[in-house]
């Protein structure tokens, strides 16, 4: 299982100014704060010459590869720099609410209203 890590902050137009898929791979591993080394996909860290051939566009990364890379480095560049080489406007993309998120959302909000109802009484 990859360790899923904090998710960053992603300068738009940085993921848009990169020329390829390659870049936008440098710059997911770069915000994340992580060498090529690092970075663990199907369970195993990522060699030098797999991570060059990535970068440089001699071989493609599967989805699932890509999806570990970018759970580790806690952003989705990756991704974002293909919706913008497909004329996506990223701006416009939201991130969608995973089951996760919102369970957290709903007991950070239940929490507010327990110390609303908890003031109103003591108070």
């Amino acid at each position: 299982m990859t360790q899923v890590a904090i998710p960053v902050e992603v300068n738009l137009a940085e993921v848009a100014r990169k020329r390829d898929l390659g870049q936008a791979i440098a710059l997911c591993a770069e915000l994340g704060g992580l060498e090529p080394k690092q970075i663990k996909v199907d369970g195993k860290f990522v060699d030098k010459a797999q991570w060059s051939r990535w970068i440089s566009g001699d071989e493609g990364i599967k989805w699932p590869k890509l999806y570990d890379l970018m759970d580790q480095c806690g952003n989705d560049v990756p991704v974002l720099w293909m919706a913008h080489a497909r004329h996506y406007d990223l701006h416009s993309l939201r991130h969608r609410e995973t089951k996760l998120e919102r369970e957290n959302r709903e007991l950070r909000e239940e929490n507010a209203a327990l110390r609303r109802a908890m003031r109103s009484t003591l108070g």
